[in-house]
């Protein structure tokens, strides 16, 4: 069983399938993650591209108020 690593509920998706790089999605919760590692599962979020820019933004920001 894999657990969703944001909401904790079961995401539908079997272990022993799953290969590093492959998406996987929540239907609790709607993140997606993206397999890292499999010996053992690694699961990481996967970040919008307007979470990107959000993070681009703050980076600047802290750059520029040193």
């Amino acid at each position: 069983m894999v657990l969703c690593p944001e909401c904790e509920s079961d995401l539908d998706v079997e272990e022993e399938e799953l290969d590093e790089g492959e998406v996987v999605s929540c239907a609790e919760c709607g993140m997606d993650f993206e397999v890292v590692g499999v010996e053992p599962l690694e699961l990481a979020k996967v970040q919008s591209e307007e979470e990107d820019e959000e993070d681009e933004d703050r980076e600047e920001k802290e750059d520029e108020d040193y």
